[in-house]
């Protein structure tokens, strides 16, 4: 291994945070919609008073989650890091659990982009990198540097586009 191998700096665009926030919200969104009908069939069909109980416990759970998930986007764009090298492809990640990858270059299998629609959206991709028994993604990264990532990452690893 390198000695001296520095910390990963390159950060992820910050549009991210915004796409986290907004994948979140829809889930929060169908979790309250979910919990209105769960308390209207309550209400409707009188179930028993423990079930009344549950659902308002998993009401404060969903506030909880809620809040968290307004958190938990800017934690992970602070703290999520990546970088390479003609050896290296590094990964850091995690606010409470930090996480350091280190990905050789020589076990790289394939190297993709990729872009959900709310990627889309804000005009972001994802990189994912396929090792044997792992696969890796650096999640948010504008199209131009996505682009670019993936193909210094293919030269590195020496991946050769298939023909068809």
């Amino acid at each position: 291994m390198s000695e001296g191998l520095l910390s990963p700096n390159k950060k992820l665009s910050k549009k991210a945070v915004k796409v986290w926030r907004l994948t979140e919200s829809l889930s929060n969104v169908i979790s309250i919609i979910v919990l209105a009908i769960l308390f209207y069939l309550d209400y409707y069909f009188s179930w028993v008073y423990w079930i009344n109980w549950i659902l308002i416990g998993l009401v404060v759970i969903g506030i909880v989650g809620g809040i968290w998930g307004y958190i938990k986007p800017g934690l992970l764009y602070k703290h999520w890091r990546y970088d390479i090298s003609e050896e290296f492809l590094q990964l850091k990640s995690g606010a409470i659990k930090e996480e350091h990858q280190l990905v050789p270059m020589t076990k790289i299998q394939s190297v993709s982009t990729k872009q959900g629609p709310l990627l889309r959206k804000y005009g972001l991709y994802a990189v994912t990198v396929q090792t044997m028994g792992s696969t890796h993604t650096i999640p948010a990264l504008e199209k131009a540097v996505a682009t670019e990532l993936r193909n210094t990452i293919a030269k590195y690893a020496k991946v050769e586009e298939m023909e068809e």
